[in-house]
């Protein structure tokens, strides 16, 4: 059964690393919350090492831009690893193919911006569904329509026997007080269709290669002294248990509803019921970071 805390610093101590999820975490995509921030750097100031893991389909650079824009102070974190990173990595070492159909939002290219860690690196085009290899998938075109908007597409797709690359596995985030729909839903529902998906980020393990790559560049940290922190049940704890790392369970994000997160804490029943439906038992639960 999971260990509800009041505060990271309770259980924080024998840990030397943080594996922290972003969106709905450390912010809600508009504005930084205070009191995780502060936590992170009262971290940080005691010689904790923060890797901000995301499922963010940005390279690195790009989510350091964003948390900038948003205000999330710089003294939070260490380094990052992002789905985006992961999944690049993989498109330009031609798994989907060489031609590639984009979904996304038009306005969000980064992803295709060149690669330097890859030697030789695939050239990748952007062209039609119709003279396409593969699928590249960053988020809907519209993150507040509904997903299967986009089935005509991957009808002809699965056809042809296209794969799809997901760089970012989270089904919906809350941007504030609104639901977006994520790449990972759209990756869902090929995969039901019948098509083949290929993920790169959270709870899959080729984000947590990556993430211990970043914190290796920093110091050399044993996984049982590493603590996965996310509010994903699906994604954040999902994987950190598949990697076999403690986690930290915020209820009050995706999940605050399920767990009547209020005032700062979870229901101990509600959480406990919401959990055991899930089969699954992080090891500590706390409402908001903090």
């Amino acid at each position: 059964m999971t260990q509800i805390i009041n505060a990271l610093s309770d259980i924080s101590a024998p840990y030397e690393a943080l594996f922290v999820d972003l969106w709905g975490c450390v912010h809600d995509g508009r504005r930084p919350f205070a009191e995780a921030v502060e936590a992170l750097k009262a971290y940080r100031a005691k010689g904790g090492i923060v890797v901000l893991v995301t499922n963010s389909p940005r390279h690195r650079g790009a989510v350091e831009k964003q948390l900038d824009m948003i205000g999330v102070d710089r003294g939070a974190w260490d380094t990052i690893a992002t789905s985006g990173d992961s999944a690049r990595a993989a498109m330009f070492r031609g798994v989907v193919g060489n031609k590639v159909y984009f979904i996304g939002d038009p306005t969000e290219t980064s992803f295709f911006d060149p690669i330097q860690i890859i030697e030789n690196p695939a050239q990748i085009t952007r062209v039609d569904l119709t003279e396409a290899e593969g699928i590249v998938c960053t988020g809907p075109f519209d993150p507040l329509a509904d997903p299967r908007a986009v089935e005509p597409q991957l009808l002809y797709a699965k056809q042809k026997r296209m794969k799809l690359l997901c760089a970012n596995p989270d089904i919906v985030v809350d941007r504030g007080e609104t639901r977006e729909w994520c790449a990972g839903a759209i990756a869902q529902l090929y995969t039901e269709m019948g098509g083949e998906s290929l993920y790169f980020g959270k709870p899959h393990p080729p984000i947590y290669d990556l993430a211990r790559r970043r914190l290796s560049q920093i110091a050399k940290i044993p996984d049982d002294s590493i603590l996965c922190i996310g509010d994903g049940i699906g994604t954040d704890i999902q994987g950190a248990q598949g990697e076999d790392l403690d986690c930290l369970f915020i209820t009050g994000g995706l999940a605050a509803e399920d767990t009547r997160t209020r005032d700062g804490q979870p229901d101990p029943q509600a959480l406990e019921a919401y959990l055991a439906e899930r089969q699954i038992s992080p090891t500590y639960s706390i409402g908001m970071l903090r």
